[in-house]
């Protein structure tokens, strides 16, 4: 055991703490003389006052330099316990240091994307093809909510098909907004009025209808004490009614308002998008993982008089996609 760690553990009377200090200058003098009993120099020469207790921290930080010292590691040894704020220190240092080696990755491996090869040629057959058929998209989508009703009316009828067209096939919802309508549920004083078990059991079986059917009460009476029975005409007033996230508020944005602001990305975009690698995280050439990375993708590359018909297009292009092989896609798109 050193000896310094030994003298911590020993109690001495004054006599023999000055008998100590006493043996310990007359040992350093010996070590100057003598090079074989340097050892005993570096031990002594830990700089420790017993003439009054030690505090815990001074030593831990005397302990863990006489282990440092002997080529020992403080934390591996058995008898001794790390300190919570030697685990502080450990995670601080080591996360400092991650952060530049990510900051050093992260700007050495920067790409800079462009648009895709090819892109308006695969976009041009795409379109080619829904010239040729219909998708459900195109009969049952949102935008055909209420499209009959006066405009202030189907703004409301949009808002509510898109509350429930997330997590659900576009026939599902289309069958919903139509009992709604049947029930004279296609305005917000009325669903204000009706019970929120009642509202489910109507739109039952969009996904998750118990709570879109809590939201979209919500939202109707916001519609009702903020905007005079219409729907909110901004972005940030879209998003600030639950259940309504950037894919919602921009596809309402642009069917409801004529506003389009930015592209509407669902699930069926972003995996079209991957699938013809039109879209990667920013910095890199890896596939985004969210709609919304896909979103920031498209519109950083794609004209802007494309951000409305992309939604629709790529939307039917996957439901074709269910149907058809990739083989008979790739003909069509590239040959066709």
């Amino acid at each position: 055991m050193p000896l310094a760690l030994l003298l911590s553990r020993i109690r001495l009377s004054p006599a023999a703490m000055r008998t100590t200090r006493s043996a310990a200058s007359a040992r350093l003098v010996r070590a100057d003389l003598n090079p074989v009993v340097r050892e005993v120099k570096r031990e002594s020469s830990i700089s420790f006052d017993i003439s009054k207790p030690e505090s815990p921290s001074v030593k831990r930080k005397r302990v863990k330099q006489e282990l440092e010292e002997n080529g020992e590691h403080p934390k591996k040894q058995a008898g001794i316990v790390p300190d919570i704020e030697d685990f502080r220190y450990d995670k601080t240092k080591a996360s400092t240091s991650s952060i530049k080696v990510e900051k050093k990755v992260r700007v050495s491996s920067v790409i800079k994307v462009g648009a895709p090869e090819n892109w308006e040629a695969v976009l041009g057959g795409i379109k080619n093809m829904r010239l040729s058929g219909q998708a459900p998209v195109d009969t049952k989508g949102c935008e055909k909510a209420g499209s009959l009703l006066p405009p202030k009316e189907r703004r409301f009828a949009v808002l509510i098909s898109t509350m429930m067209s997330s997590q659900t096939k576009d026939e599902v919802t289309h069958a919903a907004v139509e009992r709604l309508s049947e029930n004279g549920l296609l305005d917000p004083d009325a669903i204000v009025r009706t019970d929120e078990a009642t509202l489910a059991n109507l739109i039952k079986p969009v996904g998750f209808y118990q709570r879109k059917a809590q939201f979209i009460k919500e939202a109707s009476k916001i519609c009702l004490e903020r905007f005079g029975g219409d729907i909110p005409d901004s972005l940030n007033d879209l998003l600030a009614l639950r259940g309504v996230g950037p894919k919602m508020a921009h596809l309402v944005m642009s069917i409801a308002w004529k506003n389009t602001q930015g592209i509407c990305v669902d699930t069926h975009v972003h995996r079209i998008s991957n699938r013809l690698g039109w879209v990667f995280r920013e910095g890199t050439k890896q596939k985004t993982t969210t709609p919304e990375q896909t979103r920031i993708s498209l519109e950083k590359w794609l004209p802007k008089d494309e951000w409305e018909p992309i939604n629709p297009l790529l939307v039917f292009f996957y439901e074709l996609f269910l149907i058809f092989s990739t083989a008979v896609l790739f003909f069509f798109v590239y040959l066709g």
